[in-house]
């Protein structure tokens, strides 16, 4: 089988620059990654974006990326495009300070 390589949502918790360049650290439903902020320097803590190959490259709404972080999830590519390890759906991982 072929390897998969998504564009994930997540939800940014942490903003901090590494060597000269800015970096999030991104929730994924409760994996979280490094992610580049060089394609959107302007990204703040709680935004949601969508991450591929470790650069996060466009916002995305909440609710819109809680739907996808599911659908992903339900297919079981999130585990596998996050690295492996036990991830929930995004319903079931409330992001800090998000209340439905």
């Amino acid at each position: 089988m072929s390897a998969v390589c998504l564009a994930v949502p997540g939800r940014v918790v942490a903003i901090g620059e590494r060597d000269g360049t800015r970096m999030a650290e991104v929730d994924f439903g409760g994996v979280r990654k490094d992610v580049c902020l060089q394609y959107l320097p302007d990204t703040t803590v709680g935004e949601y974006v969508i991450v591929h190959v470790g650069f996060a490259i466009q916002r995305l709404d909440e609710q819109s990326a809680l739907e996808t972080l599911d659908t992903i999830a339900r297919m079981g590519l999130l585990a596998e495009e996050l690295g492996g390890g036990s991830v929930t759906s995004a319903g079931d991982a409330q992001p800090e300070g998000v209340h439905r």
